[in-house]
């Protein structure tokens, strides 16, 4: 198996302390943010995606983390899995674990034989509105306490997001909000973190896909990104599959499980 050990996130002062969990009943409050890599033995640099497994900003699905990560080697590509913080922590928090572990990879691509101007993020659910929020948001994060990282930039250079968590308007998924933001939803927070209205030109090219019959995040929320997307003109593929439950992960054995390949062909275009 291409695995290495995990690499912490922030190895020195977990940033956002001012959201102690202590005490909160939550089996992730004391976790620490963290990368698994799973590198391939290779001569040249390869692209590298980083994945955000879903869960509702409440936990981090098993399935959408490491089986995603090992169909990435299967195409030649290097990949980490992303333990970013969720609830008790919230928003800024996921968002800037995800922003650091864009960096953390560009700082490694030397060492890790990583091409650092290739580097995605992928995202299922929860984890796609993370994705998301990283290629729309990643110049609120700001500087990086690392002096050495911060010389990285925190944009990806592709998003890929799987039935992904987006608006917090109408077809919200009320329960990822409500864990990363609380209740009742700040307007001006929730406006922020509805990413079909935060689209900017720099977003990177796209590919997303959902089922049409979804009933936990409604395919509206990625009609609304696609929509924004295509407004400003950024690169985007869109494949609605008209059945299937929400987090399917890679989707086996289902007729859904032709997003991997629709996927595969896309970066290629790509030249990944």
């Amino acid at each position: 198996m291409p695995h290495t050990s995990a690499v912490p996130l922030w190895p020195e002062c977990v940033p956002a302390t001012d959201q102690d969990p202590e005490g909160v009943a939550s089996p992730r409050a004391s976790e620490r943010p963290h990368l698994v890599p799973y590198l391939l033995e290779c001569d040249q640099p390869r692209p590298l995606i980083v994945v955000c497994p879903g869960g509702g900003y409440h936990g981090r699905a098993a399935h959408e983390g490491e089986p995603v990560a090992l169909w990435l080697n299967s195409l030649g590509l290097h990949a980490v899995v992303l333990a970013y913080r969720v609830w008790p922590w919230r928003h800024p928090a996921p968002l800037m674990d995800a922003c650091r572990a864009i960096r953390q990879v560009r700082q490694r691509s030397a060492s890790w034989q990583v091409d650092a101007n290739k580097i995605g993020i992928l995202g299922f659910s929860a984890g796609g509105h993370l994705a998301a929020s990283c290629a729309t948001l990643y110049s609120i994060v700001g500087h990086d306490p690392d002096p050495e990282l911060n010389t990285w930039s925190p944009r990806p250079d592709a998003l890929i997001a799987c039935y992904p968590v987006i608006s917090a308007g109408e077809h919200r998924h009320a329960g990822s909000f409500k864990n990363l933001i609380g209740e009742p939803l700040d307007p001006d927070l929730g406006d922020l973190l509805s990413l079909e209205r935060s689209v900017q030109a720099s977003n990177p090219p796209t590919f997303i896909w959902h089922t049409a019959d979804d009933n936990a995040v409604p395919v509206e929320n990625a009609l609304l990104f696609t929509a924004a997307l295509r407004r400003l003109r950024v690169p985007v593929e869109l494949h609605v599959f008209a059945n299937g439950r929400h987090g399917l992960g890679l989707a086996p054995e289902t007729p859904c499980a032709a997003w991997t390949g629709l996927c595969a062909t896309w970066l290629r275009g790509l030249g990944w």
